[in-house]
Protein backbone atom coordinates (compact mmCIF):
# COMPACT_ATOMS: atom_id res chain seq x y z
CA UNK A 1 0.00 0.00 0.00
CA UNK A 2 1.62 3.32 -1.20
CA UNK A 3 1.63 6.22 1.28
CA UNK A 4 -0.87 8.33 -0.94
CA UNK A 5 -3.54 5.52 -0.32
CA UNK A 6 -2.57 5.58 3.27
CA UNK A 7 -3.19 9.27 3.45
CA UNK A 8 -6.46 9.03 1.81
CA UNK A 9 -7.60 5.93 3.82
CA UNK A 10 -6.43 8.08 7.01
CA UNK A 11 -8.45 11.34 5.77
CA UNK A 12 -11.68 9.11 5.26
CA UNK A 13 -11.24 7.45 8.74
CA UNK A 14 -11.17 10.79 10.50
CA UNK A 15 -14.32 11.84 7.71
CA UNK A 16 -16.34 9.30 8.78
CA UNK A 17 -15.55 9.40 12.93
CA UNK A 18 -16.71 13.79 12.25
CA UNK A 19 -19.49 12.82 10.44
CA UNK A 20 -20.74 10.19 13.15
CA UNK A 21 -19.71 12.91 15.83
CA UNK A 22 -21.72 14.89 14.38
CA UNK A 23 -24.83 12.62 13.66
CA UNK A 24 -25.04 11.79 17.82
CA UNK A 25 -24.40 15.34 18.16
CA UNK A 26 -27.38 16.09 16.32
CA UNK A 27 -29.69 13.44 17.98
CA UNK A 28 -28.38 14.34 21.45
CA UNK A 29 -29.39 17.69 20.26
CA UNK A 30 -33.14 16.32 19.52
CA UNK A 31 -33.34 14.12 22.47
CA UNK A 32 -32.59 17.15 24.55
CA UNK A 33 -35.03 19.36 23.35
CA UNK A 34 -37.91 16.53 22.96
CA UNK A 35 -37.01 14.46 25.79
CA UNK A 36 -40.55 14.57 27.55
CA UNK A 37 -42.09 14.01 23.83
CA UNK A 38 -39.99 11.22 22.91
CA UNK A 39 -40.71 9.48 26.47
CA UNK A 40 -44.37 10.13 25.67
CA UNK A 41 -44.47 8.62 21.88
CA UNK A 42 -42.43 5.74 22.88
CA UNK A 43 -45.26 4.93 26.14
CA UNK A 44 -48.10 5.37 23.58
CA UNK A 45 -46.99 3.15 21.17
CA UNK A 46 -46.32 0.72 23.29
CA UNK A 47 -49.75 1.49 24.68
CA UNK A 48 -51.38 1.04 21.54
CA UNK A 49 -49.45 -1.73 20.34
CA UNK A 50 -50.06 -4.10 23.47
CA UNK A 51 -53.84 -2.82 22.45
CA UNK A 52 -53.77 -4.00 18.98
CA UNK A 53 -52.06 -7.13 20.12
CA UNK A 54 -53.54 -8.07 22.94
CA UNK A 55 -54.48 -11.45 22.33
CA UNK A 56 -50.58 -11.87 22.04
CA UNK A 57 -49.42 -10.07 24.72
CA UNK A 58 -51.99 -10.75 27.30
CA UNK A 59 -51.05 -14.01 29.10
CA UNK A 60 -54.86 -15.31 30.08
CA UNK A 61 -58.77 -14.78 28.92
CA UNK A 62 -59.58 -11.77 30.04
CA UNK A 63 -63.36 -13.13 30.71
CA UNK A 64 -61.45 -16.29 31.95
CA UNK A 65 -63.08 -16.55 35.54
CA UNK A 66 -61.41 -18.94 38.40
CA UNK A 67 -63.26 -18.13 41.83
CA UNK A 68 -60.88 -19.72 43.68
CA UNK A 69 -58.15 -17.40 42.66
CA UNK A 70 -60.36 -14.37 43.40
CA UNK A 71 -58.28 -11.26 45.05
CA UNK A 72 -54.82 -12.53 44.41
CA UNK A 73 -52.30 -10.17 45.10
CA UNK A 74 -49.97 -9.01 41.96
CA UNK A 75 -47.53 -11.92 41.83
CA UNK A 76 -45.39 -13.40 38.87
CA UNK A 77 -48.10 -15.28 37.57
CA UNK A 78 -50.49 -12.94 37.64
CA UNK A 79 -48.99 -9.78 37.00
CA UNK A 80 -51.91 -7.02 38.16
CA UNK A 81 -53.20 -9.98 40.81
CA UNK A 82 -56.79 -11.08 39.89
CA UNK A 83 -60.39 -9.25 40.85
CA UNK A 84 -63.89 -10.68 42.64
CA UNK A 85 -64.31 -13.44 39.76
CA UNK A 86 -60.74 -14.64 39.66
CA UNK A 87 -60.10 -13.14 36.37
CA UNK A 88 -56.34 -11.97 35.39
CA UNK A 89 -56.16 -7.85 36.01
CA UNK A 90 -53.20 -7.65 33.64
CA UNK A 91 -55.16 -9.31 30.99
CA UNK A 92 -58.13 -6.88 31.21
CA UNK A 93 -55.77 -4.05 31.10
CA UNK A 94 -54.32 -5.14 27.99
CA UNK A 95 -57.51 -5.76 26.70
CA UNK A 96 -59.35 -3.09 28.33
CA UNK A 97 -57.41 -0.45 25.77
CA UNK A 98 -59.57 -1.40 22.57
CA UNK A 99 -63.18 0.56 23.28
CA UNK A 100 -61.22 3.57 25.56
CA UNK A 101 -58.47 3.95 21.94
CA UNK A 102 -61.04 2.99 19.61
CA UNK A 103 -63.60 5.54 20.74
CA UNK A 104 -61.11 7.96 21.32
CA UNK A 105 -59.28 8.10 17.62
CA UNK A 106 -62.72 7.39 15.87
CA UNK A 107 -64.44 10.68 17.60
CA UNK A 108 -61.17 12.85 17.19
CA UNK A 109 -61.22 12.08 13.34
CA UNK A 110 -64.55 12.55 12.84
CA UNK A 111 -64.47 15.77 15.12
CA UNK A 112 -61.69 17.15 12.72
CA UNK A 113 -63.32 16.30 9.64
CA UNK A 114 -66.61 18.08 10.40
CA UNK A 115 -64.46 20.72 12.39
CA UNK A 116 -62.36 21.74 9.26
CA UNK A 117 -65.74 21.68 6.80
CA UNK A 118 -67.46 24.04 9.18
CA UNK A 119 -64.65 26.22 10.23
CA UNK A 120 -63.71 26.40 6.50
CA UNK A 121 -66.87 27.41 5.18
CA UNK A 122 -66.95 29.81 8.13
CA UNK A 123 -64.28 31.47 7.67
CA UNK A 124 -64.15 31.75 4.19
CA UNK A 125 -67.61 32.68 3.35
CA UNK A 126 -68.12 34.84 6.10
CA UNK A 127 -71.40 37.18 5.96
CA UNK A 128 -74.58 35.73 7.54
CA UNK A 129 -73.25 31.80 7.31
CA UNK A 130 -70.33 32.92 9.09
CA UNK A 131 -72.81 34.26 12.05
CA UNK A 132 -75.40 31.46 11.77
CA UNK A 133 -72.85 28.66 12.07
CA UNK A 134 -70.70 29.93 15.05
CA UNK A 135 -73.56 30.55 17.18
CA UNK A 136 -74.44 27.41 16.53
CA UNK A 137 -70.73 25.97 18.14
CA UNK A 138 -71.58 28.96 20.84
CA UNK A 139 -74.21 26.95 21.94
CA UNK A 140 -72.35 24.02 21.66
CA UNK A 141 -69.35 25.21 23.68
CA UNK A 142 -71.65 26.68 26.30
CA UNK A 143 -71.73 23.04 27.27
CA UNK A 144 -69.34 21.45 29.53
CA UNK A 145 -67.65 19.06 26.95
CA UNK A 146 -68.60 16.17 29.37
CA UNK A 147 -71.57 17.14 30.52
CA UNK A 148 -72.71 17.25 26.62
CA UNK A 149 -71.49 13.91 25.67
CA UNK A 150 -73.65 12.35 28.64
CA UNK A 151 -76.90 14.01 27.54
CA UNK A 152 -75.93 12.73 23.71
CA UNK A 153 -75.53 9.07 25.26
CA UNK A 154 -78.58 9.49 27.54
CA UNK A 155 -80.82 10.97 24.34
CA UNK A 156 -79.10 8.07 21.80
CA UNK A 157 -79.11 5.41 24.57
CA UNK A 158 -76.26 3.24 25.99
CA UNK A 159 -73.30 1.76 23.91
CA UNK A 160 -69.84 2.15 22.44
CA UNK A 161 -71.24 3.65 19.55
CA UNK A 162 -73.08 5.98 20.82
CA UNK A 163 -70.15 7.20 23.36
CA UNK A 164 -68.27 7.55 20.23
CA UNK A 165 -70.47 9.83 18.89
CA UNK A 166 -71.20 11.39 21.56
CA UNK A 167 -67.77 12.64 21.86
CA UNK A 168 -66.80 13.46 18.37
CA UNK A 169 -69.86 15.45 18.59
CA UNK A 170 -68.66 17.50 21.89
CA UNK A 171 -65.41 17.92 20.07
CA UNK A 172 -66.65 19.80 17.07
CA UNK A 173 -66.68 23.33 17.77
CA UNK A 174 -63.40 23.64 19.42
CA UNK A 175 -61.96 22.40 16.05
CA UNK A 176 -64.34 24.63 13.98
CA UNK A 177 -63.47 27.38 16.01
CA UNK A 178 -59.69 26.99 15.72
CA UNK A 179 -60.06 26.40 11.86
CA UNK A 180 -62.03 29.43 11.60
CA UNK A 181 -59.94 31.88 13.03
CA UNK A 182 -57.15 30.04 10.83
CA UNK A 183 -58.41 30.55 7.54
CA UNK A 184 -59.60 34.14 8.40
CA UNK A 185 -55.71 34.96 8.99
CA UNK A 186 -54.95 33.15 5.75
CA UNK A 187 -57.64 34.44 3.60
CA UNK A 188 -55.71 37.85 3.48
CA UNK A 189 -52.09 36.78 3.07
CA UNK A 190 -50.39 38.09 0.25
CA UNK A 191 -50.49 34.52 -1.65
CA UNK A 192 -53.92 33.80 -1.52
CA UNK A 193 -54.65 37.48 -2.04
CA UNK A 194 -52.91 37.08 -5.65
CA UNK A 195 -54.40 33.89 -6.18
CA UNK A 196 -57.61 35.55 -5.97
CA UNK A 197 -56.97 38.38 -8.36
CA UNK A 198 -55.73 36.17 -11.00
CA UNK A 199 -59.14 33.77 -11.13
CA UNK A 200 -58.57 30.95 -9.44
CA UNK A 201 -61.32 29.19 -8.23
CA UNK A 202 -62.08 28.97 -4.36
CA UNK A 203 -62.06 25.28 -3.96
CA UNK A 204 -58.38 25.71 -6.06
CA UNK A 205 -57.08 28.58 -3.09
CA UNK A 206 -58.89 26.54 -0.09
CA UNK A 207 -57.02 22.80 -1.03
CA UNK A 208 -54.25 24.88 -2.44
CA UNK A 209 -53.39 27.70 -0.48
CA UNK A 210 -55.16 27.18 2.98
CA UNK A 211 -55.72 23.82 3.93
CA UNK A 212 -51.75 22.48 3.84
CA UNK A 213 -51.09 25.83 6.16
CA UNK A 214 -53.78 24.57 8.50
CA UNK A 215 -51.96 21.22 8.76
CA UNK A 216 -49.63 22.28 11.94
CA UNK A 217 -51.96 23.63 14.23
CA UNK A 218 -54.77 21.15 13.51
CA UNK A 219 -52.22 18.19 14.76
CA UNK A 220 -51.40 19.97 17.39
CA UNK A 221 -55.04 20.25 18.41
CA UNK A 222 -55.95 16.69 17.98
CA UNK A 223 -53.21 15.46 19.76
CA UNK A 224 -54.74 17.25 22.56
CA UNK A 225 -58.03 16.88 21.89
CA UNK A 226 -57.54 12.81 21.90
CA UNK A 227 -55.89 12.92 25.45
CA UNK A 228 -58.97 14.48 26.27
CA UNK A 229 -61.25 11.49 24.25
CA UNK A 230 -59.38 9.81 26.57
CA UNK A 231 -60.38 10.68 29.70
CA UNK A 232 -64.18 11.29 28.26
CA UNK A 233 -64.18 8.01 26.96
CA UNK A 234 -62.86 6.10 30.10
CA UNK A 235 -65.52 8.65 32.72
CA UNK A 236 -68.35 7.65 30.43
CA UNK A 237 -67.90 3.82 30.66
CA UNK A 238 -67.30 4.26 34.31
CA UNK A 239 -70.59 5.58 34.99
CA UNK A 240 -72.04 2.78 32.67
CA UNK A 241 -72.56 4.60 29.33
CA UNK A 242 -70.39 2.84 27.10
CA UNK A 243 -69.76 -1.17 27.26
CA UNK A 244 -71.70 -3.65 28.88
CA UNK A 245 -71.22 -4.19 32.24
CA UNK A 246 -68.02 -7.26 32.45
CA UNK A 247 -66.44 -6.35 29.48
CA UNK A 248 -62.75 -5.22 29.95
CA UNK A 249 -62.92 -1.47 29.60
CA UNK A 250 -60.14 0.78 31.78
CA UNK A 251 -63.52 2.91 33.15
CA UNK A 252 -65.48 0.01 33.88
CA UNK A 253 -62.70 -1.63 35.23
CA UNK A 254 -62.33 1.26 37.87
CA UNK A 255 -66.09 1.08 38.53
CA UNK A 256 -65.94 -2.18 39.12
CA UNK A 257 -63.37 -2.01 41.59
CA UNK A 258 -63.70 1.23 43.91
CA UNK A 259 -65.81 -0.37 46.03
CA UNK A 260 -63.00 -2.98 46.55
CA UNK A 261 -60.57 -0.18 46.83
CA UNK A 262 -59.82 -1.06 50.96
CA UNK A 263 -59.58 -4.65 50.30
CA UNK A 264 -58.35 -5.03 47.01
CA UNK A 265 -57.21 -1.94 45.95
CA UNK A 266 -54.79 -3.25 42.72
CA UNK A 267 -58.08 -4.24 41.22
CA UNK A 268 -58.77 -0.56 40.14
CA UNK A 269 -55.56 0.88 40.54
CA UNK A 270 -53.30 -0.48 37.94
CA UNK A 271 -56.41 0.27 35.14
CA UNK A 272 -56.38 4.11 36.79
CA UNK A 273 -52.93 3.97 36.35
CA UNK A 274 -52.82 3.22 32.67
CA UNK A 275 -55.24 5.80 32.35
CA UNK A 276 -53.51 8.12 33.23
CA UNK A 277 -50.38 7.36 31.97
CA UNK A 278 -51.97 6.98 28.40
CA UNK A 279 -53.45 10.66 28.56
CA UNK A 280 -50.41 12.01 30.37
CA UNK A 281 -48.27 10.21 27.59
CA UNK A 282 -50.23 12.13 24.67
CA UNK A 283 -50.42 15.37 26.56
CA UNK A 284 -46.53 15.17 26.23
CA UNK A 285 -46.65 14.49 22.38
CA UNK A 286 -48.91 17.27 22.04
CA UNK A 287 -46.42 19.31 23.95
CA UNK A 288 -43.42 18.30 21.65
CA UNK A 289 -45.43 18.15 18.14
CA UNK A 290 -46.27 21.78 19.50
CA UNK A 291 -42.38 23.24 19.72
CA UNK A 292 -41.39 21.43 16.80
CA UNK A 293 -44.55 22.99 14.77
CA UNK A 294 -43.87 26.63 16.18
CA UNK A 295 -41.09 28.06 14.62
CA UNK A 296 -40.86 30.30 17.66
CA UNK A 297 -40.76 28.06 20.23
CA UNK A 298 -38.56 26.15 17.99
CA UNK A 299 -36.10 28.74 17.57
CA UNK A 300 -36.02 29.43 21.24
CA UNK A 301 -35.60 26.11 22.40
Amino acid sequence: MTSHEIVTLQSQSQQDGLHRQRSLSRLYKFWRQYDIAIVGGVVFTIIILSTIFASVVAPFDPMERNVKNRFATPSAEHLFGTDQLGRDVFSRVIHGGQPILSASFAAVISSLIAGLIIGTISGYVQGNLDAILMRLMDVMLSFPSILLAILIVATLGVGQLNVTVAIGFSMVPIFARLVRSIVITLAHEEYVVAAQSLGAKHRHIIWRHIVPNMIPPIIVQATAMLAVAISTASALNFIGLGVETGTPDWGMMVAEGQRLIFDAPHVPLFPGIVITITVVSVNYIGDGLRDHLDPKLRNQS
